[in-house]
Order: structure tokens, then sequence, then C-alpha cells
């Protein structure tokens, strides 16, 4: 009876982002700082997937995951922040309730694969560090592509599981998200419909998926460093380091957000979002400059590309 009752208020059919700030000038700056951050993130990650699919010295499985990671951060900061902009330059500011849900789908599924491919380079590193002699055999080609699309299968699963539920729920009363884009435990307050049951499912699905990523990511990280300490040369333990300090640095940039955002119970306050915007927008457009930049390698790529380039023009 009190479901009925409860489903006799009007039902919204869009939602209204507050986003960042509500004044105009504010946004207008708000509105240049994440169109450069945009294309910085658009220019970086094209570049890195650029060289490594352009140069045959990048066949390894450590830039295989890389190429990967890559384009996974050029999705990821498509589904948000074009939407931002838009809003930051909007009087309107609104999102249909469907269009809402399927931006919760991709931030969920991409955000996903992303925590599971940062689990899987952990494992490439300690393949590599802690077993250099069967490294080939322990990553071949056929297990690293099977890795990556178990990353992509596992989180859009996870993801449609939690959209599915929350296609079945009554928006209604005020439509008001205090954030600049859809997830999933900022739709659950606005539900006029038992959301018990959708709270419970992402709550364990992310427990499961986040708690299974960061176990294997702490595993391989406590060998390697285990077998770095015990290595007798200086080059090669620092060589070792600089090897895993990139990933590493990603990881806890990531991984940190992303489970304070998910952890923490939704409140529309401004901590919630600062959180969403490190792992969704920050994170993406730091990836490519954490990797070249630590990355000799792919620093000559790089030079040796835009050198290439300048010659053709």
């Amino acid at each position: 009876m009190h479901s009925k009752a409860m489903r006799n208020f009007s039902v919204v059919s869009e939602f209204i982002l507050l986003g960042l700030s509500a004044d105009a000038q504010v946004q207008a700056v708000l509105f240049v700082v994440f169109l450069v951050i945009y294309v910085l993130t658009l220019t970086g990650n094209s570049t890195i997937l650029l060289v490594i699919t352009a140069d045959v010295h990048f066949r390894s499985p450590m830039y295989f995951f890389l190429g990967h990671l890559s384009f996974l951060d050029l999705l990821y900061s498509s589904v948000s922040v074009p939407k931002m902009l838009e809003n930051l330059v909007s009087e309107t500011k609104t999102i249909p309730v469907k269009g809402c849900l399927a931006q919760a789908f991709f931030v969920f599924a991409i955000g996903g694969t992303e925590a599971l491919l940062l689990a899987v380079m952990a494992y490439d590193r300690y393949a590599a560090i802690c077993h250099p002699l069967l490294y080939g055999q322990m990553m071949s080609d056929q297990f690293c592509q099977g890795l990556v699309w178990g990353s992509w299968s596992l989180a859009i699963l996870n993801s449609l599981i939690n959209t599915l539920l929350a296609a079945n729920l009554d928006f209604c009363d005020h439509g008001t998200i205090h954030n600049y884009n859809c997830e999933f435990p900022s739709l659950f307050p606005l539900s006029c419909s038992d959301v018990s049951t959708n709270i419970t499912a992402m709550f364990w699905t992310f427990v499961i998926h986040a708690s299974g990523t960061f176990l294997l990511v702490v595993c391989s990280y406590g060998c390697i460093f285990s077998t770095v300490l015990h290595m007798s040369s200086t080059k090669g333990r620092s060589k070792a380091f600089s090897t895993c300090s990139s990933h590493l640095t990603v990881v806890m940039l990531y991984f940190g957000s992303a489970c304070l955002r998910y952890a923490l119970r939704t409140s529309g306050s401004p901590v919630e979002t600062l959180f969403s915007l490190q792992y969704s927008v920050i994170t993406p457009m730091l990836n490519p400059f954490i990797y070249s930049l630590k990355n000799k390698e792919v620093k000559a790529a790089m030079r040796k590309l835009l050198a290439r380039c300048c010659r053709h023009f």
C-alpha cells in the first residue's frame, strides 16, 4: 500500500545536474579549466596510443596494457567531461533520466575495467621482476588478451546488474544531483521507490570488485618489493623501482579516490565531487604524463614521432 502511494507522486523524466558552482563567473573559469584538461587528456592518451601502435619496439605485454589503459582513459573522460562542459555554459543543466542511467552505466563499467586493468598491470610487473626467465611463458599474447577481455567482461557485467536494477526505480519529487555527472550513489536518494536492493547490490558488487583488484595489486607488489630488496645490483634495484613507480602512482591516485567515493555515504558534499573528479577526470589526464615522464623509451619514441610529423608537414 505504501509502495502504491509512493508511486502516485509526479515521476520526473529528467534530472538537474548542479555541477561545480552556481556562480556564472566561476562557471566561465571552470569551463576553460576543464576544456584544457579534456584537450590534454585526449592529446596525451592519443599520443601514447599512437606511439605504442606505430613503434615495433612496443610489443611487450607492459605496453600492450598501457595502450589499453590510454584507450580506457579516452573513453572515461569522454563519458563525463563533454556533458559537464555543456552544463557550465547552459542555463538548463538538465539530463534525461535514461541519459543519466546510461552515463552511470558507462562510468561504472569503464571505471571497473580500469581498476581491473591496473591490477593486471601489477601482475605483469610481478611476472617481469620476480620471474624474468619465465616471463614470456607467463605473459603470452593469448593470456594477455584474455586478461584484457576478461577485465572488460567482468566490469560490464558488474555495471549491467546495477543499471538494470536502477532502471526499475521511480524518480520523483525533486530531481537534483549534487554533482557534475551521474553515478549510482547519487541516484538512489532521488528515488521514491525502495532502494535497499540497489544499495545492497552496489555495495557487494563494488566490494567484491575492489577487494579482488586491490588484493591482486597488494600481493603483486609485496612479492616485487621482496624480490627487489634481495637484489645485489644497485642498478637492477633502481631500474625495478623506476619501472614500478609510475604504475604505483596511478594505482594510489585512482584506487584511493574511487574507494573513498563509494565507501562514503552520499550526502551531496563537495568532497564527493572532488573524489569523482579525481578518478574520472584528473587521473585520465595525468596517466600519459606519469608514464611518459618516467619512461625513457616512451619519451624517445615520442620525440621520434614528433620529428617524423615535422618532416612530413
